[in-house]
């Protein structure tokens, strides 16, 4: 039975106990509710050692206060916070910028909650587009499809599935981790609405061979005279690339990209959850996406699928553009680069792994143990590295590569040279303990939906 709250007394406050499966019966002081949620938080992972997320997890103390200032202003609501939505409209065009948008078209896009969002909406445009001018030909539009490699995030698989779009997904084979042009020609056709390649993909940090993709694309034009277009799946790629390899065409300097998200919260080194998509121009996503809403004192365009959203991540993105600027971002990038190079030569040096990004985009290190190596595996030196606090992504590939598993470290731009040795130091060391020992872990065995199995099978 619960105690009254008033026959509980201070002390007895930070013993009260947490009910499990009903709403807490009564109040307790500021203080003790706060050190009920720090101490319950304690053996969760130190953020900062966690190498297995691309998420920003620092901050300046000036943008952790201007989150402070607008973690509750309602994102959606211009009419009270216009100067939010100016910042937002502002940086849609920074971007539209950054990633080499034609001059002279109206910029459009939006921020969004997470890439997740913004994927979506890329997609529903494409399909939209794509449908409407099946109707306009009088063909039949209602078997669309999308076309993206095995490396995508699962974002787009839950597009594909919520949104009804056929999943052509290519397989990965072993040496080979991304998308490339080789064969295209076995799940492109005249009902296929995209072709997804990423820059900066999650398991390997390489790009999609976007180049090559983009001229098959326009061969297969050429000889059926149907013209498809690309979106560029930019979450972790989309911050690095501009500016550290400006002369690489990756962005809408292609001309069948017409779509690009990236993740804010990753290498845009804003806060969790806040993504970006944005058109090439205006006229690529689609009106009948856009709704126009009389709210809170007036009417309002809406395109997004979360309508009330903070504020926060928004102010912080635009604090940090105007911070850096173009040289602060190159300057963060290439430190948090060079910091994954060396950690990369210190895992490669020790003989136990083998590199699998031949080419070092982002500042992703994926290795895999060498051959020779018997008695422990990737999920092993995981396990072992915990004992440290280090969080490590350890997985096997998707198909048809699902016996290559890895081990992948994400480094980000709080990791310091000292920081990126001492990782290293410790993985070489978990590695030298489990030659003597031995593992004793197994990569967990995924259970993919039957649906999702289905549509792999077709691929």
């Amino acid at each position: 039975m619960a105690t009254p709250i008033e026959k509980i007394t201070p002390y007895d406050e930070f013993n009260f106990p947490i009910p499990e499966n009903e709403f807490p019966p009564s109040g307790m002081s500021a203080r003790a509710a706060a050190a009920i949620v720090i101490s319950s938080e304690w053996t969760d992972a130190n953020q900062m050692l966690n190498m297995s997320s691309f998420v920003t997890t620092w901050a300046e103390p000036e943008a952790a206060e201007t989150a402070r200032r607008n973690v509750f202003k309602n994102y959606i609501d211009h009419d009270m916070y216009p100067q939010l939505f100016a910042m937002e409209t502002r940086m849609v065009k920074w971007l539209h910028q950054l990633w080499n948008g034609p001059a002279g078209v109206e910029p459009y896009g939006t921020a969004t909650v997470g890439s997740s969002e913004a994927c979506m909406l890329a997609g529903l445009a494409h399909k939209w587009n794509w449908r409407q001018k099946r109707e306009r030909e009088g063909k039949d539009a209602s078997k669309p499809n999308m076309v993206t490699g095995g490396n995508v995030q699962i974002v787009w698989k839950k597009f594909l599935r919520y949104f009804e779009v056929e999943p052509r997904i290519v397989p990965l084979k072993p040496g080979n981790y991304r998308l490339t042009a080789e064969e295209l020609d076995k799940y492109v056709d005249e009902n296929t609405i995209a072709v997804v390649a990423i820059a900066g993909q999650t398991f390997t940090g390489e790009d999609d061979d976007i180049q090559g993709i983009h001229d098959w694309l326009d061969d297969y034009e050429k000889r059926t005279g149907i013209s498809i277009p690309m979106h560029i799946d930019g979450a972790s790629g989309g911050f690095v690339n501009p500016f550290l390899y400006p002369d690489y065409k990756w962005d809408f300097r292609l001309p069948r990209v017409q779509s690009i998200n990236a993740s804010g919260h990753k290498y845009g080194l804003a806060p969790p959850g806040l993504g970006w998509v944005v058109f090439r121009e205006r006229k690529v996503f689609n009106e009948n996406l856009v709704f126009y809403v009389n709210y809170l004192g007036g009417e309002m365009p809406t395109a997004t699928l979360n309508f009330s959203r903070n504020s926060f991540q928004i102010a912080v993105q635009y604090y940090l553009f105007i911070r850096l600027g173009f040289d602060g971002y190159k300057r963060v990038m290439q430190h948090t680069l060079d910091n994954a190079m060396e950690l990369r030569e210190m895992l490669i040096k020790s003989g136990y792994f083998t590199i699998m990004n031949e080419t070092q985009r982002i500042p992703v290190v994926a290795v895999t143990l060498d051959k020779k190596v018997k008695n422990f595996n990737e999920f092993d030196v995981s396990n072992k590295v915990r004992e440290k606090g280090w969080v490590l992504s350890a997985y096997s590939m998707p198909p048809n590569a699902e016996a290559v598993t890895s081990l992948r470290v994400v480094v980000r731009p709080h990791i310091n040279r000292t920081v990126a040795e001492l990782l290293g130091n410790d993985i070489i060391n978990a590695c030298k303990y489990l030659e003597q020992h031995g593992g004793t872990a197994t990569p967990p065995k995924l259970h993919a939906h039957a649906a999702e199995k289905t549509a792999l099978a077709k691929c």
